[in-house]
């Protein structure tokens, strides 16, 4: 290989699944500007779970993953945090010296402990059948109700989740806004300010070219 080719060479691989949280590292790495490459899997078509060949790297079948030369890592956010230290100079953080360094942990943090989980607890509870009179099934969307409510709030009084900066804890938040929505419906029209905040995303041109290479076949769901 010749210098001109090394420095042509990815300098990570994004083991992406289709329409999945995954999606977050495409958009990182499109945000930051840092050359990737990316493997695409599809869901098994009857289960809708990670195939076999992503099960053969993963004991969980987990996506993302990102290799790093001999590195293997799970977990979205870990993923992200380990790129912003490792490859992003400083990008998309906030320092602790920044006065919103507080509101950009809480959020990043957020999307994965709360606002991910809360439709994720809907979606397992909706495909039981269980009646929307239900205990379990009155409690679970009261959560997401509340969550979605608080959400909301903060982008009506910010113009990004740590305030006015675009960071690292709006790609955190964003696919559960979005992708997330075609596995839980969720009306967002009572939420103005989650609504005019995805149209200011859907603007970027990382979020544009991520969201294309990721998943072609997918119109963001930015209403």
């Amino acid at each position: 290989m010749t210098d001109n080719e090394t420095r042509k060479a990815p300098l990570l691989t994004i083991h992406h699944l289709g329409h999945s949280q995954s999606e977050r590292i495409v958009w990182l790495c499109e945000e930051i500007g840092i050359p990737y490459e990316l493997r695409h899997y599809r869901r098994d078509a009857m289960t809708r779970l990670s195939p076999p060949e992503l099960r053969a790297r993963h004991p969980l079948g987990a996506a993302p993953l990102l290799e790093d030369g001999d590195l293997l890592l799970a977990e979205s956010a870990a993923i992200v945090e380990y790129i912003l230290v490792r490859h992003g100079g400083g990008r998309l953080r906030l320092d602790p010296e920044h006065p919103d360094y507080a509101a950009f942990l809480y959020w990043f943090h957020f999307s994965n402990g709360n606002l991910q989980p809360a439709m994720l607890r809907l979606m397992m509870v909706s495909r039981a059948g269980l009646p929307v009179d239900h205990p379990a099934q009155a409690s679970v969307q009261m959560r997401l109700d509340r969550v979605m409510q608080w959400v909301d709030a903060r982008l009506r009084e910010a113009t990004y989740f740590a305030g006015s900066e675009f960071t690292a804890a709006d790609i955190m938040s964003v696919f559960s806004l979005t992708t997330m929505r075609r596995f839980q419906p969720v009306d967002l029209r009572p939420y103005p300010g989650i609504l005019a905040y995805l149209q200011r995303i859907g603007e970027r041109p990382a979020y544009r070219r991520a969201m294309a290479k990721g998943d072609p076949d997918l119109v963001p769901m930015l209403d």
